[in-house]
């Protein structure tokens, strides 16, 4: 019997291992696909501007060199998303035959935890500006991982051949077929016998790249405005509408935190990190949790590969043409990371872990393990918002020298599964403010501050149109449990 039972155990593993190498090919592929889709606008762009009636094109001589400049832009997009490929360390074997699974089983498994092709709801990884990614099956993981972070982190070299020009240079460093990331990745390597193996971004050989429905391309346009919102000067706006509130509410509530045993933060729904990193800097033990492997491989490349500031140039704003002020403030460069790191001086033990928060934070190793717990833009993602309460309730320690833990959240309510239809264990629970703080008191919260402030989310400044939330902010302390 206990035969069978690990057997099975083996077999859920190995399901569970296919489906996430799956579904991050699938991701990975939506990035190697960005340029031939950015390159399909350009030329829906000119497909319209060549009906116009000669004398209407005549009132728009500069349009052909606004289509030249939009694909230099779109190369160097490219050239920024590839490079960070290159320096991605898949965390699974990515040469694993899952189209060649036979099991029954797979199909149900992945209907009956895939919600979404962004699924890292299985592994967790650690991430460090050590530039180290570990990967385990077990939820714990992050909690074994945490320990081991190093001190003092450093980034690793990423040698770049070429530097970035101007929109209206020559031109270098742009990647003008997407065939080029495989030719610098194609070189086999040996070991200390001699024994020959595949290099390690074999995976990213465009025989193996799917094809993937334009929304997965959607989501790598919509990272590179969450590199503008965390990782550029121009995001700063919005992150002291965001995170600089939060900041000054935690640095407040720890006044007299020891640098010898600093308090613990978590930061679920972390994206790209800066949030995160930003706590650590404030002399807190920071680990930021993501599900999206879109955020994950994005962030692991800035945190970790980074050398200066303003070393990459994107080009955020040109995938639409609407509500723009000029064609100048359609196509500026944006250079990122505004901040190096590696340099911010962040407090040792600062990690990214990947997976889902359910999944990761709701295991026994956890409970009671965490001084704060800081949500951005988070608790409205959730399938069920009252388990990720629970959970959050849970994970805090009880006692202290206040008698009690915090929690500060900041966002609106847009569900993310609100409109969701079609399969039988889809599940949103969708509540009003009102009844999330009673599920909050129930759990053993009390409100000691709260305010809305009014906020953007990854929205072009220079736009014409301008989407504001009148997000909740709160501070919540855990309630010691008395005992009698």
């Amino acid at each position: 019997m206990e035969i069978e039972e690990d057997e099975e155990r083996r077999r859920q593993r190995k399901l569970e291992e296919a489906l996430e190498v799956k579904s991050l090919r699938r991701i990975i592929s939506a990035y190697l696909n960005y340029p031939e889709a950015a390159e399909e606008d350009v030329r829906r762009y000119e497909k319209s501007f060549k009906k116009l009636p000669p004398a209407h094109k005549a009132l728009l001589p500069h349009y052909p060199s606004k289509f030249k400049n939009l694909r230099r832009c779109i190369s160097l997009n490219s050239y920024f998303i590839f490079t960070m490929l290159q320096a991605f360390e898949p965390p699974l074997d990515m040469s694993q035959d899952v189209d060649g699974c036979k099991d029954p089983h797979l199909e149900n498994f992945e209907h009956g935890h895939c919600h979404s092709e962004e699924r890292n709801a299985s592994s967790c990884q650690s991430v460090s500006t050590s530039g180290r990614m570990c990967c385990s099956n077990h939820a714990q993981a992050c909690s074994q991982e945490k320990s081991n972070i190093m001190s003092n982190p450093t980034t690793e070299e990423v040698k770049s051949e070429q530097q970035h020009e101007p929109i209206f240079g020559s031109g270098a460093g742009e990647v003008e077929n997407k065939n080029e990331i495989a030719e610098c990745c194609s070189n086999d390597v040996a070991d200390s016998n001699g024994n020959a193996f595949s290099s390690p971004h074999d995976w990213l050989d465009p025989s193996l790249q799917l094809n993937v429905p334009l929304v997965d391309v959607d989501k790598v346009r919509c990272i590179i405005r969450n590199i503008v919102r965390d990782w550029a000067a121009e995001g700063e706006k919005e992150r002291n509408q965001c995170y600089k509130p939060i900041l000054e509410e935690l640095d407040a509530q720890f006044p007299n935190r020891s640098k010898e045993s600093p308090p613990a933060c978590l930061v679920p729904g972390a994206g790209l990190g800066r949030l995160a990193l930003e706590i650590s800097c404030l002399g807190f033990i920071s680990q930021g949790n993501e599900f999206s492997y879109y955020m994950m491989i994005c962030s692991s490349f800035i945190l970790n590969h980074t050398e200066t500031t303003g070393q990459w140039t994107i080009y955020p704003w040109i995938h639409s043409n609407c509500n723009s002020l000029s064609d100048n403030d359609q196509l500026r460069p944006v250079l990122i990371p505004d901040i190096h790191p590696a340099s911010a001086g962040i407090t040792e033990g600062f990690s990214m872990c990947g997976g889902d928060f359910v999944e990761v934070y709701n295991d026994s190793s956890q409970i009671g393990v965490w001084d704060a717990v800081v949500t951005c833009f988070f608790i409205d993602t959730a399938h069920n918002i009252i388990e990720y309460i629970e959970i959050i309730s849970r994970i805090l320690k009880e006692g202290g020298l206040v008698g009690w833990q915090v929690w500060i959240n900041f966002g609106p309510l847009l569900y993310h599964f609100a409109d969701m239809y079609g399969q039988e264990d889809d599940m949103s629970i969708e509540l009003s403010l009102e009844d999330v703080k009673k599920i909050a008191f129930h759990y053993g919260f009390k409100l000691e501050k709260e305010q809305t402030i009014e906020t953007t989310y990854t929205t072009n400044p220079r736009s014409m149109m301008q989407n504001h939330y009148h997000a909740a902010f709160w501070t919540m302390r855990k309630k010691r449990t008395t005992t009698t």
